[in-house]
């Protein structure tokens, strides 16, 4: 049964190890995943220390296989990742279902995201569940010692109170 619950904070190991996971698969081809492996697992570790509060995490059969932050609890969804061994399942689809509702709670009207413009499953994933793409730039990256371009994509929420006959 799949369950979207908070973050513990003995969970940050775990969370981590599937953000990198997940990371290696969406970064193949873009650079020197080796080479960055290490960087990477740290950044991953330095931000769910800082932000695991603001993690959901998506279990299935008592098994957590993915997670999303809002890292500052506004509309922006700064991290989506599910283990490669669970993607297909419609996990990541209830997370992000889940993450909206929030958002939308929250009073925010447009839920967005950012990715690698070369992440084509990250990219179709969000345009698949109605995220329509409003900007694409380039930055360099020391790290990876030449321009990456980043696409950004948003979706109009509807808030719940909008959805029900009767409410204007």
């Amino acid at each position: 049964m799949v369950m979207i619950r908070h973050a513990r904070q003995n969970e940050i190991g775990h969370l981590s190890a599937i953000g990198l996971s997940a990371w290696e698969k969406a970064t193949a081809g873009i650079g020197d995943v080796a080479a960055m492996r290490a960087l990477a697992k740290r950044a991953f570790d330095d931000f769910l220390v800082r932000h695991w509060l603001t993690v959901l995490l998506v279990e299935d059969d008592n098994r957590v296989c993915g997670w999303a932050a809002r890292e500052d609890l506004d509309g922006v969804i700064s991290d989506l990742w599910i283990d490669p061994h669970a993607q297909g399942r419609g996990l990541g689809s209830a997370l992000l279902t889940d993450v909206e509702r929030r958002i939308a709670a929250d009073g925010f009207e447009v839920a967005s995201a950012k990715t690698h413009a070369q992440n084509a499953a990250a990219v179709g994933f969000f345009q698949h569940a109605g995220y329509r793409v409003k900007w694409l730039s380039t930055a360099y990256s020391q790290r990876l010692d030449r321009d990456v371009e980043f696409i950004g994509l948003d979706k109009p929420l509807v808030r719940e109170a909008e959805e029900r006959p009767g409410y204007g």
